[in-house]
């Protein structure tokens, strides 16, 4: 708070303070005061930065004013101060909501100041695309978060394509400094409950404990801590093995050794390629065969970046991977190595009818591919959520799908816990290996979704949405799809959706709403809607996988007739004359991402990305817009529109609002008019039918002019 502010609250008691809000506010100036928020955490408030030091007889006088309050009530909690969680600080603190971000570090970005281990992110700083769209260069801007501050684009924080990660650690705490965001520092959040509805809470709340035994309320609590815990199976001689969380990470520790790695993402990748030039051999074994991100379009497989041992096992130079379950490997130490041996059946390794196990080793087989043995032995095997920060009785379900990540609902809310919502990283169940919700090109973007998901269940603020006249829908739509960020990154799972309004005269666009939420529309943003078209981006079906061949000769398609066919990320026109039912939604569509519309439109994959070519683009469009509105959505210049009027008496509609907003209808011909659409005044000019700037040709008669301005 300013320090006026402060002293003003300073002048009353703790009892006399009107309600649990002020109260709450008075024990947070308070511990600001103190300077140490009762065990070493802090917020960070940047009006208060530089408030005077308090002395030691008024530090006593705020102690026994505060009357023991031991606890602070906030509507929203939001646990971690990573990206997700302050991008969601940035949406409350600028809705005006009553919120803390709960941080056990004493900075934000805490995984970054250690990972990745080798200090480069693989995440893209593209600073330079020939456009100055902003909202278009978001499409490149892989660690940016939202904000309205231009200056907090992260690219005026780091040059480097691939940045390290000390640039992202100084990037956030940036953004919370500047966004004036409320972090509570030193604060490690555990054994959060939900408490049941009360008079004052009929829809329950949620209590937390920190390590200080400091206890908060809070109304929703929003986690936000990402995937921190690593993957760490057991089984004989797992000691033996180096973690990726605190390998040696100077390269001279290896030289001369022999480095088994287990895993095959880009951790695992990352440790190769800063080791291979020095070691004997990397070998590298996981479960499943290597997935490239180039065939996958997954971000999260491997990347270019980080896979040089690729190049050396195709090309045999002693480095190699190979397919091995972990959980049914052995370590052994023998003569100053370590050995690897496999648990297998008899059945499994020859043609024996006696049932028992076996260890596969290197006295089976002469060949045996990890027979030589090695020197250390590392384990990249990813990360999982940290389940440990909720009580018993709060516990969420994990997902079906992924284990490692809570279950929660399409709404990002728990699966068996009301009021507890997730954010960011651990938000990825929903669209794993389908689009970027687990990396901050993707979550910043599910984030304002779920705020506005929050505004409208907990608030009463509809959806937002811009509204227009239908005559627009087409350049409406072309725009979005040349420049919107969030269907790009998040393809196939975020949409814009248009509805019709006032017997399709109209229509209102909602931006970047969760199509597996599109049944319950109006449940969600309070917008009634029955006949919509939804647009997204997405991949052909059949051009995603690990086994795909993306470099093959036909992997484009140029034929406008044969856009449905397009491979590449394009945009997607799904229009439903009435809104698909939960029922449907539910139901397995195969590779659609949606139930089968009423009608359906590809527009032409673009090696440009740029969709705007009249024949191959905006003809199809046009088309297929005009089919579902039954309207001619022809933008006419004004001497067709002239021609139009003075011929057939009924001009096409779009000739109302010509280019410059010139109106060239029959009513208008005479004197100037004014029309309004929307929010939109058009002003119509005065045509003077006999002037030189009207083709001889075109100029009427007095009785034409009469009847048609009759």
């Amino acid at each position: 708070r300013p320090w006026s502010q402060m002293v003003g609250v300073l002048r009353c008691s703790s009892s006399s303070l009107p309600h649990t809000q002020a109260r709450q506010e008075f024990t947070t100036i308070l511990l600001w005061s103190v300077g140490v928020m009762g065990g070493g955490s802090k917020i960070t408030e940047p009006s208060t930065r530089h408030a005077p030091s308090l002395s030691s007889p008024l530090l006593l006088l705020l102690v026994l004013l505060a009357g023991g309050v031991s606890s602070l009530n906030h509507d929203y909690c939001v646990v971690g101060a990573g990206p997700a969680g302050l991008q969601m600080g940035y949406f409350l603190h600028k809705a005006g909501r009553d919120y803390i971000i709960l941080e056990r570090a004493n900075h934000s970005g805490s995984f970054f100041s250690k990972y990745p281990r080798h200090r480069r992110l693989i995440s893209i700083n593209k600073r330079y695309t020939g456009h100055i769209n902003q909202e278009f260069n978001l499409r490149h801007d892989w660690n940016s978060l939202l904000s309205d501050d231009e200056s907090l684009l992260f690219k005026h924080f780091s040059s480097d394509f691939f940045p390290e990660n000390d640039s992202m650690v100084r990037y956030l705490n940036e953004f919370v400094v500047r966004q004036g965001l409320r972090v509570r520092y030193n604060t490690a959040v555990r054994d959060i409950r939900r408490v049941p509805s009360t008079v004052q809470q009929p829809s329950g709340y949620f209590t937390i404990r920190d390590q200080h035994n400091r206890h908060y309320t809070c109304r929703y609590m929003i986690v936000a801590t990402g995937m921190g815990i690593p993957n760490t199976p057991t089984f004989p001689g797992s000691d033996l093995v180096h973690g990726y969380e605190d390998l040696q990470i100077d390269p001279s520790y290896y030289e001369g050794k022999s480095v088994l790695i287990l895993g095959r993402g880009n951790a695992a990748f990352e440790t190769a390629d800063a080791i291979y030039g020095v070691t004997n051999v990397v070998h590298m074994m996981a479960r499943t065969r290597a997935r490239l991100s180039w065939n996958t379009h997954y971000v999260g497989d491997l990347r270019a970046v980080n896979n040089a041992l690729l190049d050396t096992y195709q090309l045999k130079s002693l480095d190699g991977l190979l397919e091995a379950a972990v959980e049914d490997m052995r370590l052994e130490r023998r003569d100053g190595r370590i050995f690897v041996q496999f648990a297998k059946t008899f059945k499994q390794i020859n043609e024996s009818k006696e049932s028992g196990e076996h260890l596969m080793s290197e006295n089976d087989f002469d060949n045996f591919s990890l027979r030589e043995g090695y020197d250390v032995v590392i384990r990249c095997l990813g990360f999982k959520f940290d389940f440990s920060i909720f009580h018993n009785s709060t516990m969420p379900r994990r997902s079906m799908k992924k284990s490692k990540y809570p279950g929660i609902k399409h709404t990002y809310e728990a699966q068996n816990v009301p009021g507890l919502y997730f954010a960011g990283t651990v938000t990825h169940s929903l669209d794993y290996r389908k689009s970027a919700g687990g990396f901050i090109h993707g979550f910043r973007y599910t984030v304002r979704a779920l705020h506005r998901l929050l505004e409208w269940r907990h608030e009463g603020q509809r959806w937002p949405v811009t509204s227009y006249a239908t005559r627009d829908l087409l350049n409406v739509l072309v725009r979005r799809m040349n420049e919107a960020s969030a269907p790009y990154q998040m393809s196939a799972y975020l949409a814009d959706i248009v509805v019709f309004r006032d017997d399709g005269e109209t229509f209102e666009l909602l931006q970047e709403f969760p199509v597996r939420l599109l049944a319950r529309l109006e449940e969600m943003t309070g917008r009634e809607a029955e006949e919509v078209i939804v647009h997204l981006m997405d991949y052909g079906p059949d051009f995603s996988g690990p086994d795909k061949d993306t470099f093959r000769e036909d992997r484009a398609v140029g034929d406008p007739m044969e856009a449905h066919r397009s491979n590449f990320l394009h945009p997607i026109f799904y229009y439903y004359k009435k809104l698909p039912i939960e029922t449907e939604m539910l139901m397995n569509w195969g590779k659609m991402p949606l139930p089968r519309p009423t009608r359906v439109h590809h527009v032409l994959e673009d090696f440009l990305t740029d969709w705007t070519a009249q024949q191959s683009h905006i003809l199809p469009l046009r088309r297929f817009l005009e089919f579902v509105t039954r309207r001619d959505l022809r933008h006419h210049h004004a001497h067709s529109c002239l021609t139009y009027a003075l011929t057939n008496g009924h001009p096409p509609p779009l000739c109302s609002l010509g280019s410059s907003h010139n109106v060239w209808s029959i009513h208008t011909l005479a004197s100037p008019q004014t029309q309004t659409s929307g929010e939109t005044e058009y002003v119509s000019p005065t045509i003077n039918l006999t002037s030189s700037a009207v083709p001889s040709s075109l100029r009427p008669s007095a009785a034409t002019l009469a009847s048609a301005t009759s």
